[in-house]
C-alpha cells in the first residue's frame, strides 16, 4: 500500500503535473509567480482548498450522489464546495495575513475558478481511488502546483536582473520560462507511468 501510494504521489507531483503537464490551473501560475512570497502564499491556499475540497467531495459523492443516484450533479456539487472553501480561506488570510492578502489580490478569489482544484476533485472519483488515496493524490498534486509556482516564481525574479531582449520582455519571457520549465518536468515521465 505504502509503495502505491509513493507512485501516486510522484505521480501527481511530478510526472503529471497539473500545471505543466496538463496545464490546468494556468491563470494563477502565471499570474501570481511574480514574487516567490505571494506565490508560496498562493501554494498554501491551493493546498488547502485542494486536499479538503478533494476529501469533501469524495465523501459527498459516496454518502449523498450515488447512494441517491444523484451523479449528474456532480460538477456543481463540486463547484459550489470549492467556491465555499475559497471563501473560507480569503476570509481566513485576509485575518491573518493582510499583507499576503494584499499580494494575492484578485487572484485569491480566482481559485474558485481554478480548473485544477476541480479537475482533482473528478480524476479522484475517475480513478475510484479510496480515502486514503484521494488524500494522497490531493495533496501530492496541490503540492506540485505549488512547487511549479514558486520555481516559476524564482525564474522571474532572476529575470529582473538579467538582459533579457526587448522582444521577449515582458508575458513573452515567462511563456518562454514557463514552456523550459515544462520540458525539464518531462525529464520525470519515465519514473512512473500513467
Amino acid at each position: 500500500m505504502a509503495g502505491e501510494l509513493a507512485l501516486i504521489a510522484v505521480s501527481a507531483m511530478l510526472v503529471n503535473n497539473f500545471v505543466l503537464a496538463r496545464f490546468l490551473g494556468v491563470c494563477p501560475f502565471l499570474g501570481v509567480s511574480r514574487k516567490t512570497e505571494s506565490a508560496l502564499g498562493m501554494g498554501a491556499a491551493v493546498m488547502f482548498v485542494m486536499t479538503v475540497a478533494s476529501l469533501v467531495t469524495w465523501l459527498i459523492q459516496r454518502l449523498v450522489l450515488v447512494p441517491f443516484h444523484l451523479e449528474y450533479l456532480q460538477t456543481i456539487t463540486y463547484i459550489l464546495v470549492i467556491a465555499a472553501l475559497v471563501q473560507l480561506v480569503e476570509m481566513v488570510v485576509q485575518k491573518t495575513s493582510p499583507v499576503l492578502y494584499q499580494a494575492l489580490g484578485i487572484f485569491l478569489p480566482l481559485i474558485t475558478t481554478n480548473c485544477a482544484i476541480l479537475g482533482v476533485a473528478i480524476l479522484v472519483q475517475q480513478k475510484a481511488y479510496g480515502f486514503l488515496e484521494t488524500l494522497t493524490f490531493a495533496m501530492a498534486a496541490s503540492a506540485g502546483f505549488g512547487l511549479a509556482l514558486v520555481l516559476l516564481a524564482g525564474i522571474r525574479e532572476s529575470l529582473e536582473l538579467a538582459f533579457v531582449p526587448k522582444a521577449f520582455q515582458g508575458n513573452a519571457i515567462v511563456l518562454v520560462a514557463a514552456g523550459m520549465l515544462s520540458l525539464a518536468f518531462m525529464g520525470f515521465s519515465g519514473l512512473v507511468r500513467g
